[in-house]
């Protein structure tokens, strides 16, 4: 515990910021997973076939909206293809929550980590100004110190978001492509 109280210490006043932003955006990532679950194995194909016989179980995005879809074609409409982008227009809105808080984030943690950096060389300046190498408040060296940890810290944050945020936005391209195709499938296969 001693090591992270330090840490927080040598960061400098930008550590709570970053911090907090880490958990904001490790909360988004994890939600995202969550929601963009597909919730079957099976082909698009299978999927539907199986919601006609009433046999859809489980749950995820995708079956969800295998289902909604499904029940809404096998209903008399005039323009079935506006009907279905209605039907699943709260599943595509579901695709992209927390997309926008990971990106931010993402962008704001090395902002945050220079604004430290600046302010440990700041720091470090004024310590060489007044030769004060070893003083009590750290001196040059707390000086680098804050650089350094604040900029690490701002990397630690913005690195795993950036990898992580684009696998979710590639699965997400994926599910939002089967919707297009659920739809196109059941428009073209209705009488």
């Amino acid at each position: 515990m001693d090591a992270v109280t330090d840490l927080w210490r040598q960061g400098g006043f930008v550590m709570p910021f970053l911090v907090g932003g880490m958990m904001v955006l490790w909360y988004g990532l994890g939600w995202r997973l969550l929601t963009l679950r597909r919730g079957d194995g099976r082909s698009l194909k299978a999927m539907i076939d199986a919601a006609h016989e009433g046999k859809l179980e489980g749950s995820g995005l995708l079956v969800t909206a295998v289902r909604t879809a499904v029940a809404v074609a096998n209903e008399p409409h005039k323009h079935l293809a506006q009907e279905l982008d209605y039907a699943l227009a709260t599943l595509r809105d579901e695709l992209g929550t927390y997309r926008p808080i990971v990106g931010i984030v993402v962008i704001l943690a090395p902002l945050a980590g220079l604004l430290g950096t600046v302010t440990g060389m700041i720091t470090t300046f004024d310590g060489l100004a007044e030769m004060a190498l070893f003083t009590q408040g750290g001196g040059v060296a707390g000086g680098i110190s804050e650089a350094l940890v604040s900029t690490q810290m701002g990397l630690a944050v913005a690195i795993p978001g950036v990898i992580f945020g684009r696998l979710l936005d590639r699965k997400q391209d994926l599910l939002t492509d089967e919707l297009d195709q659920l739809v196109e499938h059941l428009t073209t296969e209705a009488p």
